[in-house]
């Protein structure tokens, strides 16, 4: 329409992308959250470092600018591609020195942090606040909403030398636990004013935190959930920076991740033996887990409840709560499928047990996601018993997929997961079960309900029936995130949400 405002424009600045780069749900998120918020009207384009799988993945890469920053001599590219599938642009600050390494994204193959992350992710959020000022001078966000730590630095740039235009920021937080802290030595390398390192800016304990920046800085704040965001406020969750994070209270919001439909979807999940929905969900299930168990070389017994984990093998999933378990899990006739990689000391206990017990338990170190697919929809049960959870998103994937749920009842698991008392199961909302303790027996209570249910079958199908219906959509996430972003720029948002509808 002739003389029509623009679309409001969001800058989402993030490290990870799935399928090219990922270590845990941020990538997962960054990939379905923007598709979801363009469905709602609003232009989005995505920030990206330089790694060698985006370079290689994203074809027609062209020149949007090369930039002089205070953290190279040569001038930095920036170049702009579309990322197939999702309907989007993309920005990439392709820098081959600081990017272009063996390893994951922040470590090298030794596992160890690169020395010089505070300058590859500072370049990362440099970038981000030069786009906000304009660098790019056919696109310029409205809005810029960075991720995690690797982009927190972004709000601190902008605060220290603001655009011509205003231009809002929003940090979501994905896992407060990471923060991105680097020796106070470091932070004349920043190319930050002196007085920005303090209480009030991004000194935390006598050292620099990129994620400090962003909740000091940033305009509004949001997390994964909106019990993850209750928690944080309190010592026990805090990290830290509970302090900081009561005092912006009000600027705060907890809004669940979604499911993404063309990665997790029963009905056609192509790894599937037989793909399957509520209506035949028994029999599709069945051939899950007759796969699951010649895949993984566990006994053929189906009239015993099978156990899955995928997760990182980390204190912080709980599962050192898990390993001790294992013993009555068997003697009380289950099986158990564990794929995930972390710690030695857990990688070795979980292989050992598996040697241990032949054919009932069936360890995979690593990360595969075929398997990953094949173990939600093939087990009867997965567990995730977290000492704390932002939001997870196996249980999500669990209940899209008739697995009922083990969890414990923090964060995102306590608002995705219906315990199953006599309340709830004669409601027919209960979707799995939870416990409160911290310790291998409360986790193992809450395994043996499941197993007593399992012998139910037909309340365990009711309860399979129920999970499924569950709406975890990122369609109702992004409406959450466009409430935020009108909060922040209410005129262009009214008018992107109005030509949405």
């Amino acid at each position: 329409m002739a003389g029509s405002a623009p679309p409001l424009r969001v800058l989402h600045v993030t490290a990870e992308l799935y399928p090219w780069v990922k270590s845990g749900g941020l990538g997962d998120v960054a990939a379905a959250l923007p598709p979801a918020l363009a469905e709602l009207g609003i232009d989005v384009r995505l920030l990206l470092p330089g790694f060698a799988g985006f370079l290689d993945a994203f074809h027609g890469i062209t020149d949007t600018a090369r930039l002089r920053t205070p953290f190279c001599p040569e001038r930095v590219r920036v170049g702009l591609a579309r990322v197939l599938g999702l309907e989007c642009a993309a920005y990439l600050v392709d820098q081959p020195t600081f990017y272009d390494r063996p390893g994951n994204p922040y470590a090298g193959p030794d596992g160890r942090d690169w020395p010089d992350n505070h300058r590859r992710f500072g370049l990362f959020a440099w970038i981000a606040a030069e786009l906000a000022r304009g660098a790019d001078p056919a696109w310029a966000p409205d809005i810029v909403h960075i991720h995690d730590w690797h982009a927190g630095l972004t709000p601190a740039y902008l605060a220290a030398r603001p655009p011509p235009d205003p231009v809002r920021t929003v940090c979501t937080i994905h896992n407060l636990a990471y923060q991105g802290l680097f020796p106070a030595v470091l932070f004349p390398e920043l190319a930050l004013p002196a007085p920005f390192f303090a209480m009030d800016g991004v000194e935390f304990n006598g050292q620099v935190s990129f994620l400090k920046a962003g909740l000091f800085y940033g305009d509004r704040l949001t997390t994964v959930s909106p019990t993850y965001a209750r928690e944080i406020q309190t010592p026990a969750f805090g990290c830290g920076l509970d302090g900081l994070l009561r005092s912006r209270a009000a600027e705060l919001t907890g809004i669940l991740n979604g499911v993404d439909p063309r990665v997790w979807d029963p009905r056609r999940d192509r790894v599937l033996p037989r793909c399957y929905g509520p209506e035949d969900v028994q029999s599709g299930k069945r051939a899950a887990q007759t796969e699951l168990r010649r895949r993984l070389g566990l006994d053929d017994r189906p009239e015993v409840p099978l156990f899955g984990v995928v997760s990182r093998l980390t204190p912080q999933k709980g599962l050192d709560l898990l390993l001790p378990c294992l013993p009555a899990i068997v003697a009380e006739g289950g099986r158990v499928a564990i794929l995930g990689s972390g710690d030695s000391d857990l990688e070795q206990g979980f292989a050992r047990a598996a040697a241990a017990y032949d054919g009932r338990i069936a360890v995979e170190i690593g990360y595969d996601e075929a398997l990953s697919h094949l173990i939600v929809a093939g087990a009867d049960s997965v567990l995730v018993p977290s000492r704390f959870e932002p939001c997870g998103l196996t249980q999500l994937y669990a209940l899209r997929y008739g697995t009922l749920p083990v969890v414990r009842r923090v964060g995102g698991l306590s608002d995705t997961v219906v315990d199953a008392t006599a309340v709830s199961l004669a409601e027919d909302s209960a979707t799995g079960f939870a416990f409160d303790g911290d310790g291998p027996q409360d986790l193992m209570s809450a395994i043996r309900r499941a197993g007593d249910l399992f012998r139910e079958p037909a309340l365990w199908q009711r309860m399979m029936r129920s999970a499924m219906a569950q709406d975890f959509s990122w369609a109702a996430a992004a409406r959450q995130y466009a409430a935020v972003y009108h909060e922040l720029c209410p005129d262009l948002s009214a008018q992107s949400l109005a030509r949405s509808r």
